[in-house]
């Protein structure tokens, strides 16, 4: 049972992200925001949503207590505080897409002052760190692979994206 109210906390928290998300997205794009990247989004949406069911699918029907992992699930929460923190520290520019906004200057504040990629880093904790809280060690390996992948391409995109606004 106990499994099944984290996951339906991750699941409602990346709602409330995309909701915020399309706010932010919405708000940029009419200030003249320019989106890079376009075509992987939807594998963004594949793999992470395919990662929340993998996880669903792993858990089961509520029954049988689920075995967690306190340790694994201490490191996804201590990820969930730098998640808010990169959250906080872009505010209205923060988006699940590579949007650029010619004017703004860089954000170079909370983790973003040690880390060009602070959100990177977290979501490659958060998508190993819960599948093993769960001891899904094959979820784990694999969503890790693809987000690996998609990350491969999307950091280069977004370096050329912001290249213009050193």
């Amino acid at each position: 049972m106990i499994a099944w109210i984290i996951l339906g906390l991750v699941a409602a928290q990346r709602l409330a992200e995309l909701l915020y998300s399309r706010r932010n997205e919405a708000r940029l794009r009419a200030r003249g925001a320019v989106e890079a990247g376009r075509g992987h989004y939807p594998l963004f949406f594949l793999v992470h949503g395919g990662w929340l069911v993998a996880l669903a699918v792993s858990i089961g029907p509520i029954g049988p207590a689920t075995v967690i992992n306190l340790w694994w699930l201490g490191l996804f929460v201590v990820s969930q505080i730098g998640r808010i923190w990169v959250l906080s520290s872009l505010g209205p520019f923060w988006t699940t897409r590579i949007l650029t906004l010619p004017e703004a200057p860089l954000v170079r504040s909370g983790p973003y002052r040690w880390f060009r990629h602070p959100n990177y880093i977290i979501v490659v904790v958060e998508i190993a760190a819960l599948p093993l809280a769960f001891s899904a060690y094959k979820i784990a390996v694999t969503f890790s692979i693809l987000n690996a992948l998609l990350l491969l391409q999307r950091i280069r995109i977004e370096n050329d994206a912001l290249q213009q606004r050193r």
